[in-house]
C-alpha cells in the first residue's frame, strides 16, 4: 500500500510538471516598451571641440550691449563658441584682411562694399540702423542747436580755430565707421579733412578710442562730439552732454554683417559665419534687435531692416532678407590679395 501511495505521488508529480512546461508554453508575455527620450536641443560638447566663430566689430556694437546680449542666443543655437573682439571700423577690417576674424560687423557701408569687391569678403547683409547726432554741453557754447550737421562743423571750426570761450571737439580720430562718417560730413561742408580740420588746433582733440571712451572724455572737458544714438544712450546717465543736432541725412547709421573669405579659409569657418549672418536677419533676431533698450532707455538703441528699411544712396543698404548660402565670391571678383 505503501509502495503504491509513493507510486501514485509520483505520477502525480510528473503529470504537474508536463502541465506546467505546456501552460507555460502557451502563454505569450509582451516585453515592456523601451523609453524614447526626444532631444530638442544641441548636444553638449567639450569645449574644446567646440568651433570658435571670431567676430570683429565696431565698438558701438560692443558698448551697447547688443553683442552681449545676442551671443549666447547664437552659441545656443549652433553649440559654437563665438568670440567678439571689438575695434573701430578701420581695425576690424584690418583684422578681417589678415585672415583673424571669421566675420566683419560694422558700419561703414564704402569701406564695406571695398572689402567685398577686393574678394576679402562675401554675404554682405544690411541688419539694422540708428542715426550719429552731435552731442555736447548743455550751455552750447557755439550756438549749434538745431542747425544742419554741416552748418554746425562749419561753426564749430570758425569758432574753434579763432578760440572762442568753450569750443572744443573731440573726435574718434580712429578712422572707425563713425570718424568716417564725421569726415564725410566735413567734406560735405566743403572743407579737407586733412588739411583744414585734423591738427588745425587745440580745439579739436582726436581721442583715438571707441565711442564709449570719446563721449566720456568730452564729457569731462566740457566738448562737444560725434557719436552714434546707441552708444550715446547707453552712457547717457554717466555723461554731461545733451543732443543738439540729431536730424540731417548726413547723420544715417546703417549696420552690415558679412563672412570673411579668404583662400585658406576653413569651410566649416565659412559655413558657420554664413549661420551668423542668416542669424542676424532672421525673423527672431530681428525681434530681439527691436526690442533691445527699450525696457532702460525707453526706446530700442538699433532699428531693425524688419521695422524699417533706411533710405540711402545706392549700395549702403545691402540685401536684408535673403538667407546667404554661397562659400565663396561670385567668380567676377578675384581674392588674390585675400590670403590669411
Amino acid at each position: 500500500m505503501k509502495r503504491f501511495t509513493e507510486l501514485s505521488l509520483g505520477i502525480l508529480f510528473i503529470l504537474l510538471l508536463i502541465g506546467g512546461v505546456f501552460i507555460a508554453g502557451c502563454t505569450t508575455t509582451q516585453p515592456s516598451q523601451p523609453t524614447i527620450t526626444v532631444i530638442t536641443t544641441q548636444p553638449t560638447a567639450i569645449d574644446g571641440d567646440k568651433l570658435k566663430l571670431l567676430v570683429a566689430t565696431t565698438t558701438s556694437l560692443y558698448d551697447t550691449g547688443l553683442l552681449n546680449y545676442l551671443e549666447p542666443k547664437f552659441e545656443s543655437l549652433y553649440n559654437v563658441d563665438l568670440q567678439i573682439t571689438s575695434q573701430g571700423t578701420g581695425k576690424a577690417i584690418e583684422i578681417a584682411k589678415k585672415g583673424d576674424a571669421d566675420v566683419l560687423l560694422v558700419h561703414s557701408p564704402s569701406q564695406e562694399l571695398a572689402f567685398v569687391k577686393d574678394g576679402f569678403g562675401i554675404n554682405r547683409r544690411s541688419f539694422a540702423s540708428n542715426y550719429f547726432m552731435i552731442v555736447g554741453p548743455a550751455n552750447d557754447p557755439a550756438g549749434i542747436a538745431n542747425m544742419t550737421p554741416e552748418n554746425a562743423f562749419t561753426t564749430l571750426l570758425v569758432k574753434g580755430t579763432n578760440n572762442t570761450a568753450g569750443v572744443v571737439f573731440v573726435s574718434r580720430g580712429d578712422a572707425s565707421g563713425t570718424h568716417t562718417a564725421e569726415q564725410k560730413i566735413w567734406s560735405n561742408a566743403k572743407y579737407n579733412y586733412t588739411t583744414n580740420v585734423s591738427k588745425s588746433g587745440n580745439w579739436y582733440v582726436e581721442a583715438g578710442k571707441g565711442m564709449g571712451e570719446t563721449l566720456q572724455m568730452a564729457s569731462e572737458k566740457g566738448a562737444y562730439t560725434f557719436t552714434d544714438e546707441g552708444t550715446y544712450l547707453s552712457y547717457k546717465n554717466n555723461l554731461k552732454l545733451v543732443p543738439l543736432i540729431t536730424k540731417g541725412s548726413s547723420l544715417l547709421n546703417i549696420y552690415s554683417v558679412m563672412t570673411v573669405f579668404n583662400d585658406k579659409q576653413p569651410v566649416e569657418k565659412i559655413k558657420m559665419a554664413n549661420n551668423f549672418v542668416n542669424f542676424l536677419i532672421s525673423t527672431q533676431t530681428q525681434d530681439d534687435i527691436g526690442n533691445f533698450g527699450v525696457d532702460k532707455y525707453g526706446k530700442a538703441l538699433f532699428t531693425p531692416m524688419s521695422i524699417s528699411v533706411p533710405t540711402a544712396p545706392a549700395g549702403q543698404v545691402g540685401d536684408y532678407s535673403t538667407l546667404v548660402t554661397d562659400l565663396k565670391p561670385p567668380a567676377a571678383i578675384t581674392n588674390t590679395t585675400a590670403s590669411k
